[in-house]
């Protein structure tokens, strides 16, 4: 039975609740799927706090239970839809690989004429099953392990030669005296992205304030919209309104 990403990811969670620790030639059987993908799948659970990879395999993070992490996948998805929202027909946009640009796609249906650029595989299989099918893009590149993403200075100059309406990003923290923040060193191709967009929208849950990261992605001067959720503190959405970032909240 097919299943997409998400669907898969919230099961593979389940699984680990319920029989606790599974290897990735287990969870591969039993999703009848690769163990590439879903070395893919645990790599993005654990960037999300929600498992915890272990030689062969994984377990599931201390402290997590299934009603938390059915939260952070409404907020996710909530927050997708409101990013897809802001898409017109025709509109050229690029996506960045992450999980929550990711869940963007399913929400585009409804477009017409789009031109998609990403550098995630994941996201652009997704969008090669949209119908109306819209003109897909590729950035190529130096395949990124830890991001799931090609990176790199051929996908940096492949995004360099278009121009787009909308750059959609995401953030594995928040930072509100800086702006986005990685672990990941790899951050040239994001913003490059920043350059050839008209206007770049971050799409990231409020509890990413809290996350502390080494390395700044973007600065605030470079982005034009956060989406977030009802979590955002007052004080934040008043210091990023006060520096001109739109600010659109969801609520769940």
């Amino acid at each position: 039975m097919k299943r997409n990403t998400q669907q898969r990811r919230r099961q593979i969670v389940s699984i680990l609740e319920l029989h606790g620790e599974q290897s990735v030639e287990s969870l591969a059987n039993q999703f009848t799927t690769s163990e590439v993908t879903i070395r893919k799948d645990l790599a993005a659970l654990e960037q999300n706090g929600l498992v915890l990879r272990r030689h062969g395999g994984a377990i599931l993070a201390p402290g997590e239970s299934k009603e938390i992490i059915e939260k952070v996948s409404k907020r996710k998805m909530s927050i997708a839809q409101a990013a897809a929202a802001l898409i017109k027909d025709h509109d050229r946009i690029l996506i960045d690989s992450g999980n929550t640009t990711h869940a963007m796609v399913s929400f585009l249906k409804a477009k017409r004429g789009l031109v998609v650029m990403t550098n995630s595989l994941s996201t652009a299989q997704d969008v090669l099953d949209l119908e109306p099918e819209p003109t897909l893009l590729m950035t190529g590149g130096t395949w990124d392990v830890h991001s799931q993403s090609f990176q790199g200075a051929m996908a940096e100059q492949m995004v360099s030669s278009y121009n787009f309406d909308l750059a959609f990003v995401g953030a594995s923290g928040l930072d509100l005296s800086r702006g986005t923040t990685t672990f990941n060193e790899l951050t040239q191709l994001t913003l490059a992205m920043t350059k050839v967009a008209r206007k770049t929208v971050v799409l990231a849950e409020s509890e990413k304030f809290q996350r502390k990261m080494p390395n700044l992605e973007l600065s605030w001067q470079q982005i034009t919209t956060l989406i977030t959720d009802d979590q955002i503190s007052e004080s934040a959405h008043k210091t990023l309104t006060d520096m001109g970032i739109a600010v659109e909240i969801v609520t769940i």
